[in-house]
């Protein structure tokens, strides 16, 4: 299926009577798995403009034509493990598609890397997908779409009751930080270290509209009176155009979460889409627990003030809690994260440990100890290989 015909091609989604009714009938709790890779020459790790190509091959696998999409640049390749009744069933598909898609790549000469960023790849050399779509959106963006060369994880839940997404979209708002704070994965940018944890959000969550944290919806009739609006204005044309953090997603009748960098460990990126899945579960338990009204969202300035120390602290930082007035270290914030949502992950049945240290943490370390962000990042990509497609690197 060329990216042109998938489900959130042009126009789809923006009827907003079918996507209410969509939601109304979406099954609580179902798992869908988003990872981004970049396509690399294996010797130079330059990036590689050959996402036509691997797309067009992927189509003659059975395991891999469901599952494969492009994502605006032609050097990027998405794996989607599709629905899965289950946490364990989306990680079971989406070990699969890996394997599919490591060795397709392999087979090709190209090598795959998980990270937020290329550490050195000049975004002033990268091209846009060849589709109606992806041209229509760099002449709508310009240089924001060219500047976006960057890679991330995404996690889908379904969630049942148009008002109920809407409920729990805003209240995973103020759990945006920490979660990118624990995936941190993206230090380094032009060859130098940037200081950030995470650069990657400062390359797309910065630069896109209608992206980042939005305000707090309220009820999906609010939602669907902004959207509608935009949609009547020609602002949008299609849904994936509403880029935020955290979105209903018209298509699928899920709230995903897409604000975390790229994990380059393998079993690090089921880990953390696992306390992605709990996060959002938990926040729909919660809702039904208290019912309407008893929620007050956090501000777009506070949530802000921890976006950022998440961006340039990443697990090393600390946060804001403006309820209780203190600062608390993120570590202590994620520990409160996992004993928040244990209903939840006993729900999944997914258990989940944090890193000691994040991607960025490692790789900073690394280059304390005298190691260069190209030793970094061909350590990184061999990791990829190691952890993402274990028994091809096995055989």
């Amino acid at each position: 299926m060329p990216p042109d015909t998938d489900p959130e091609a042009p126009g789809s989604g923006l009827d907003l009577d079918r996507v209410r009714a969509t939601f109304e009938d979406s099954t609580d709790f179902t798992i869908g798995l988003e990872e981004e890779f970049a396509l690399l020459d294996p010797e130079t790790l330059e990036l590689e403009h050959r996402f036509p190509e691997l797309f067009e091959a992927a189509q003659s696998d059975e395991v891999l034509a469901p599952a494969v999409r492009g994502e605006l640049i032609d050097t990027e390749i998405e794996i989607r493990s599709g629905r899965g009744e289950t946490f364990a069933e989306a990680v079971e598909r989406q070990r699969e598609r890996r394997d599919a898609l490591f060795a397709l790549a392999e087979s090709k000469g190209l090598a795959l890397a998980a990270m937020g960023t290329h550490p050195w790849a000049n975004y002033l050399d990268q091209r846009i997908i060849d589709t109606e779509h992806y041209r229509r959106l760099q002449h709508d963006l310009g240089w924001v779409a060219q500047r976006n060369n960057s890679w991330s994880l995404h996690v889908h839940v379904g969630i049942r009751g148009a008002d109920r997404a809407i409920a729990v979209t805003d209240r995973l708002r103020e759990l945006l930080p920490p979660l990118l704070a624990a995936s941190a994965n993206s230090p380094f940018l032009d060859r130098r270290d940037t200081g950030l944890h995470s650069v990657r959000t400062e390359i797309f969550t910065r630069t896109f509209p209608r992206c980042g944290v939005h305000e707090p919806f309220g009820d999906w009739e609010r939602y669907a009176d902004l959207v509608g609006f935009l949609t009547e204005t020609g602002t949008v044309v299609e849904a994936t155009q509403l880029w935020w953090s955290v979105r209903p997603h018209h298509a699928f009748g899920t709230v995903e979460l897409r604000i975390c960098d790229a994990q380059t460990q393998g079993e690090e990126s089921f880990q953390l889409a696992g306390l992605i899945a709990a996060c959002i579960v938990q926040a729909a338990l919660e809702h039904d627990e208290r019912g309407e009204g008893e929620y007050t969202p956090l501000g777009g300035n506070e949530i802000e003030e921890n976006l950022w120390r998440a961006i340039r602290h990443g697990m090393d930082g600390s946060m804001l809690d403006f309820r209780g007035r203190k600062e608390v270290p993120t570590g202590a914030v994620l520990e409160g994260l996992l004993e928040w949502t244990a209903p939840a992950r006993e729900r999944l049945g997914v258990d989940v440990a944090l890193p000691e240290r994040n991607g960025a943490q490692r790789a900073r370390a690394a280059l304390a100890d005298g190691a260069s962000i190209e030793e970094i990042y061909r350590d990184a990509v061999a990791e990829t290989a190691r952890t993402y497609a274990p028994q091809r690197v096995s055989r």
